[in-house]
């Protein structure tokens, strides 16, 4: 394995309130990582900082190789693949699912006068029938159902083929059904030795893909535990995150938290 991403003793600050503390946290190439913890406790700003986004207000931050604040970040976000809510509604309505996948080789949001060569758009192809997309390739993004927009965020995230791929929330607000499409999909694709390493934020632990292996668990800002998922995955790291007492119960590779 070859590291990836690295925080060294990392902090941030935004309007005299700290976001996070002191965080160090190390990302390599064959792992795939969830970061679990409650609202606010920095979880979208730790994404930010993967995809160069946010500059970290103390410590060092790392990203394939580039440290952020020394680097072109407009050289390093093409590396990275991101995918948010926020991205898809950045993309027009009436922009079609192949073009929004499709644009992300050119790194924007809306089509315009991009000149793109036949191997872009086989790509794009092969991606959106990766993701059970190929059947919508020339549905707006408008038509479109929570389940399938949370699907074309990843297409555009994987486009380029990243050597780091950010998930924020891929599962979250859908219904059971489209959530664990979501899921088996993405479980298939964290299980492929060719895949990139990968970076998950969630909320809900039921929503964690068989195939991601570590687990950063943050509340107030600070890392409360962090190591394999089996290791860390217990109701003491979640009852201490939550505030509350919760128990973790395993089936089948997925995970379960209930209050006690």
């Amino acid at each position: 394995m070859s590291e990836v991403a690295a925080f060294s003793s990392v902090s941030f600050v935004r309007d005299q309130r700290p976001i996070l503390q002191d965080i160090s946290w190390v990302i390599d190439s064959r792992e795939r990582w969830v970061i679990v913890g409650p609202n606010g406790a920095g979880k979208t700003t730790l994404l930010s900082m993967l995809a160069s986004l946010t500059y970290p207000s103390s410590g060092t931050v790392t990203v394939l190789g580039e440290t952020l604040g020394k680097t072109d970040v407009f050289e390093l976000r093409p590396r990275v693949g991101y995918a948010s809510s926020d991205m898809t509604n950045r993309i027009p309505y009436n922009e079609t699912v192949l073009d929004s996948v499709l644009t992300a080789a050119y790194g924007v949001t809306g089509r315009w006068r991009e000149d793109y060569e036949d191997i872009d758009t086989r790509r794009a192809l092969r991606v959106l029938s990766e993701w059970r997309l190929d059947d919508l390739a020339e549905s707006t993004i408008r038509t479109l159902s929570d389940g399938e927009k949370k699907r074309v965020q990843i297409a555009r995230a994987v486009m380029t083929d990243p050597e780091l791929l950010l998930l924020d929330e891929p599962a979250g607000s859908l219904d059971v059904g489209a959530r664990e499409d979501v899921i088996e999909m993405l479980d298939h694709f964290a299980s492929d030795p060719g895949s990139p390493a990968m970076v998950m934020v969630t909320h809900h632990v039921e929503e964690i893909p068989t195939g991601f292996t570590h687990l950063l668990v943050i509340a107030g800002g600070s890392a409360i535990a962090q190591g394999p998922i089996a290791d860390t995955l217990t109701g003491d790291v979640l009852s201490e995150a939550f505030g509350r007492p919760l128990s973790v119960t395993h089936n089948n590779g997925r995970y379960q938290a209930t209050a006690l």
